[in-house]
């Protein structure tokens, strides 16, 4: 599989950087027009982006150097080769809610409304970016056979990329792919029907990408460890349980409004 899509005067530009890009783009298109219902600023959520995405793509970044150390001390001008891949999507999810946080705190916008306003965009970011992950060969499962792929009804090109090294290779990044965007189809749809109360949106979205990732995780050969834990299944299970918290005290708060 060609990581390269084009070339431009002698700079080759990747497929993984094109995705990317993809994903940022949809995701503030659908985060501006969301925004707009809520009567927020434009320009004020255009900021919040640009900055957001910076300090997402360096947390992203960071937490992957991070677990894997051992390499980037004996390698440490290749900590700044993003676009051979190495973005962490937990670490850009931390640095990135906690950019949102303290911008919030200072704009005067309630976090858990524009959180309920990021989230389902930022699942089809993520859906689009692992198919960066996939042309970079990387974010896939073990080791398969060819009528494995054959049987599972893929198309060539994907079952051809899977084809690393001389081996083929389960194709976890599709799956994590389609399970992140219909999560975010659903969190829209339910969004739209009706309207939810605040927190549930983005407790979805904790809880239904918490589960796709623990389970996608398991499958993973290039998992981050800490010890002998995968990162990812331990900072999933987390996201689950708040995602749970979040639902539920916005069912508390309903109840008590009705109450009273």
């Amino acid at each position: 599989m060609n990581r390269v899509a084009f070339n431009i005067l002698g700079f080759n530009i990747y497929f993984y950087s094109i995705f990317i890009l993809l994903g940022v783009i949809i995701a503030y298109v659908l985060i501006i027009k969301e925004s707009k219902k809520h009567g927020i600023n434009k320009d004020l959520i255009s900021d919040m982006i640009f900055y957001g995405l910076i300090i997402g793509i360096i947390g992203a970044r960071l937490y992957y150097v991070i677990f894997n150390y051992k390499y980037y001390l004996n390698n440490p001008i290749d900590i700044f080769a993003i676009r051979n891949g190495g973005l962490a999507i937990h670490g850009g999810l931390i640095f990135g809610a906690l950019f949102v946080y303290v911008f919030c705190k200072k704009k005067n916008i309630n976090f858990l409304r524009m959180l309920d306003i990021i989230a389902p965009a930022i699942m089809i970011a993520q859906s689009l970016g692992r198919w960066g992950n996939f042309f970079n060969g990387e974010a896939h499962g073990g080791v398969v056979s060819y009528e494995t792929l054959k049987n599972m009804h893929l198309p060539n090109f994907i079952i051809n990329g899977m084809h690393i090294d001389n081996n083929y290779y389960f194709p976890t990044f599709l799956f994590e792919s389609l399970g992140c965007l219909v999560g975010a189809i659903l969190i829209i749809a339910i969004r739209n029907k009706k309207e939810i109360k605040l927190g549930v949106s983005s407790g979805l979205y904790l809880i239904f990408y918490g589960i796709i990732r623990f389970f996608i995780e398991s499958s993973r050969t290039d998992s981050l460890m800490f010890f002998n834990i995968k990162m990812a299944q331990f900072i999933s299970l987390i996201s689950i349980i708040i995602g749970m918290i979040l639902i539920s005290k916005s069912k508390m708060q309903e109840k008590y409004k009705k109450e009273e």
